[in-house]
């Protein structure tokens, strides 16, 4: 069977019918063999005996929410492709010839885009329709590097296979950010067609609650691509930190109408340790993601497994742990000499802070080393197997 019709349920009595219709219109005009499921997720309104008299297939979804109704039908489904819509009445069935077109030319996904195919007064919340919706497609684009203007149209279609070794498991909402995140991380072929939507029409509000589901597309967003989450936020921290440090070891310094000192450099230290730990963080995520198989191996991650070594890792860290130790002590004897007696604040914190620097850093790049390690031992256990 060359294409699945899919549609998540629950409670959806009043509209089944015509989105099931439209669907059947589609096959029988286009004569594609297909069929239609209904993945449904407990309805208690007789939604899956409609839909089973309209001549559609219906399955249940044990767990409850979007995301797992539409991997219970995506993993039921019969059909080489599956193209998967709300069964709210929003989207038009009858009208799937440009998906098929693009997944039959080769498309591992095809997003519709509501934008560009018109929008039914009524149909979107100004809210989603001029906030929500272009600001998240924005940070989709910018983050995944993907020519997608509509990041969560809700009419797509697929090539089964290749969605199913995403390895998709959100339950909720954000199963569509999770859809077009993999997919684009995973360098698949990615189409986006023109296409409608109109009022849905249930006599009931919808399932999506605009903030809390916003919030989860974004932290998913965020959570995929630690370039942004970490790597940038981090290397400006760390380089704003170590340019105060270096700056305020000469002395203290004028900035306007502020006066810089060691209180002020002792910040700029925490800036430079928090903005390391956000760096490692940002290579740890990206290697958990090639180790999991959620991202092809970048050319620098292979080329960093290759040439580096968990022992390469431990001895920088060791050396930086032991120049800042090193640098302790002598301050340590210096102190020892001025027989423990009080020493000035402002010319001692200017040696003692950057001392205990070197020390937090080297244990941070030791312990990530230990980290990467572990990680590079479970990439090599994964291939033996």
């Amino acid at each position: 069977m060359e294409l699945t019709i899919l549609m998540p349920c629950l409670n959806e009595a009043r509209t089944l019918p015509a989105c099931i219709a439209k669907a059947r219109a589609f096959i029988g005009r286009s004569g594609v063999q297909a069929e239609i499921l209904v993945s449904d997720n407990g309805s208690t309104d007789g939604s899956q005996e409609l839909a089973r008299s309209l001549g559609a297939r219906v399955v249940h979804a044990p767990e409850r929410g979007y995301g797992a109704a539409l991997l219970t039908g995506i993993q039921a489904a019969s059909g080489r492709f599956v193209i998967m819509g709300d069964g709210d009445d929003s989207y038009d069935f009858s009208q799937l010839d440009a998906f098929v077109a693009e997944l039959r030319e080769g498309a591992d996904l095809v997003m519709g885009n509501r934008f560009k195919g018109g929008i039914a007064p009524g149909a979107m919340p100004p809210l989603h329709r001029y906030l929500g919706n272009p600001v998240l497609s924005w940070l989709g684009r910018t983050f995944f590097r993907v020519d997608v203007g509509d990041f969560h149209c809700g009419l797509r279609g697929f090539s089964r296979d290749a969605i199913l070794r995403l390895g998709l498991v959100s339950p909720g909402m954000e199963f569509a950010t999770e859809m077009v995140a993999k997919a684009a991380l995973a360098g698949y072929a990615i189409r986006e067609v023109p296409t409608t939507l109109s009022p849905d029409g249930r006599n009931r509000p919808p399932h999506l609650r605009t903030w809390r589901d916003g919030w989860r597309h974004l932290l998913f967003m965020l959570l995929f691509t630690p370039r942004w989450l970490f790597l940038i936020p981090g290397t400006l921290l760390a380089g704003g930190g170590l340019i105060g440090m270096v700056a305020l070891a000469r002395g203290p310094q004028v900035l306007g109408p502020m006066g810089l000192d060691v209180h002020s450099m002792l910040y700029c230290s925490a800036a430079l340790i928090i903005g390391a730990q956000l760096v490692h963080f940002a290579l740890l995520v990206k290697w958990i993601a090639v180790v999991a198989g959620i991202v092809r191996e970048p050319r620098w991650v292979t080329q960093a497994r290759n040439h580096t070594s968990v022992e390469f890792g431990l001895v920088i860290g060791a050396l930086v742990f032991l120049a800042g130790l090193a640098w302790t002590l002598a301050l340590v004897s210096d102190w020892r000499t001025a027989g423990f007696s009080a020493l000035d604040t402002q010319s001692t914190m200017r040696s003692v802070i950057p001392a205990a620097t070197l020390m937090a850093l080297g244990v941070q790049a030791s312990a990530s080393a230990l980290l990467a390690g572990a990680l590079q031992l479970a990439w090599k256990s994964s291939k033996i197997k």
